[in-house]
């Protein structure tokens, strides 16, 4: 079948990869210039399976999203349907839970049989400031343990013995640890399988924006520059925050906001002043991971603001961070990456994953900051819709007939 895959992030090239692995023509369309070039650049890296980030920041803490200004009316309307989704039925976690554990999975899979080499480290590290951050954890806890995840409480003395890196000066309560979660750059996953891709004869289109999607004779594409529509058999959107607005004109309302999050990359000054994997502040809601030769250090997530435009105060509560926790870590002093990118979610933090009710057209998009965790699974399960298949996840409650979310 000759498939379209409009968007070149971790989703969409993960998407492509399993959709030429299953024998289809395949070509991605990718307004950039390369691949994972928006929220897929310089993430956090963090990939837990059972729980995927935002849910685990969900239950954790208190307020994750923070409204800036200006602010729409439409990011309004989305955050108070967020809001609801917080107060309401959680029942889509448990299919969170195990999508996120195949995901990992086929990641595992994907680099051993692909023999990947990616900067990548195991175990993540939760922080507690206070004795009252720990109480306010054990809701969550709960819901891990009937997730069947492992992890374990730990005090301070022994959250040192974990990562003797961090910074004797900052006292804390203890921590959580969670051992099957792993650290891995997104990014160069991303490009080495977008790689694997031309390999098995993905044609890759950048500097490509799709303009319009038609299915009035068939599918067709219409692209930014183009004479005459492209016709394809079917096509699988990806394309993260701009997917409302390929979606729209064909009655397809997503609830789908630009969820902005933060994050700055410095070379490491000294390895044994470094993070040894992920560690994450929990009251803060600020991960450091060790990434190679590089630290990073990430989150926030704000809606609203001015496109574009990096908030000073936002960038500082990162260094702030990184500062308490590992002090002289890093080389601030110059090649240091500021990054602001959109995270595509919608207002109950699951991503949509199916058929969109138009004939040949797929939808997966809407991970949020949880779309590296929850990528390589998505990807086969909708390789396998496609294909007419029954996939080897469930995915009940994250397709068409959660549209009202």
């Amino acid at each position: 079948m000759k498939i379209a895959v409009i968007g070149a992030g971790i989703i969409g090239v993960t998407t492509a990869y399993e959709l030429a692995s299953d024998g289809h023509e395949v070509t991605v369309l990718e307004r950039r210039g390369a691949a994972a070039e928006e929220a897929s650049f310089a993430n956090a890296g963090i990939v837990a399976p059972g729980l995927p980030r935002r849910d685990v920041s969900h239950f954790f803490s208190p307020a994750p999203i923070k409204l800036r200004w200006p602010i729409a009316a439409h990011e309004l309307a989305w955050f108070w349907k967020w809001q609801r989704a917080r107060r309401g039925d959680q029942g889509h976690l448990a299919q969170l839970q195990r999508l996120a554990s195949y995901s990992l999975e086929r990641l595992h899979h994907l680099a051993a049989d692909l023999k990947l080499d990616y900067e990548h480290s195991e175990g993540l590290l939760m922080l507690l400031r206070s004795e009252q951050d720990s109480k306010a954890m054990q809701s969550g806890l709960q819901l891990l343990r009937e997730a069947g995840r492992e992890f374990k409480e730990l005090s301070a003395l022994d959250a040192r013995k974990i990562e003797p890196a961090l910074s004797p000066d900052t006292a804390f309560f203890g921590a959580i640890q969670l051992p099957d979660a792993q650290v891995a750059n997104c990014r160069q996953f991303a490009l080495l399988l977008k790689n694997e891709c031309q390999h098995r004869g993905v044609t890759l289109a950048f500097n490509t924006e799709v303009t319009h999607i038609n299915s009035a004779r068939g599918l067709t594409l219409t692209v930014a520059g183009d004479t005459s529509a492209r016709p394809f058999e079917a096509a699988v959107i990806c394309a993260g925050a701009d997917s409302a607005r390929l979606l729209g004109p064909l009655g397809i309302r997503l609830a789908l906001a630009a969820v902005q999050g933060y994050s700055i990359s410095a070379p490491i000054r000294e390895s044994l002043n470094a993070p040894r994997s992920g560690v994450l502040d929990q009251r803060h809601q600020v991960a450091m991971t060790r990434l190679g030769n590089r630290v990073r250090v990430s989150g926030l997530a704000e809606l609203g603001g001015v496109p574009g435009h990096k908030r000073a105060n936002a960038l500082q509560t990162l260094y702030r961070v990184l500062h308490d926790w590992f002090p002289g870590a890093a080389k601030l002093s110059g090649g240091v990456q500021e990054w602001q990118g959109a995270r595509p979610m919608l207002p109950d933090g699951a991503p949509m994953v199916g058929a969109s009710g138009v004939p040949g057209l797929w939808l997966n998009l809407g991970h949020g900051d949880s779309g590296w965790a929850l990528s390589c699974g998505s990807a086969r399960a909708l390789a396998d819709l496609v294909a007419g298949k029954t996939p080897e996840i469930d995915l009940n409650g994250l397709g068409m007939e959660g549209l009202t979310r």
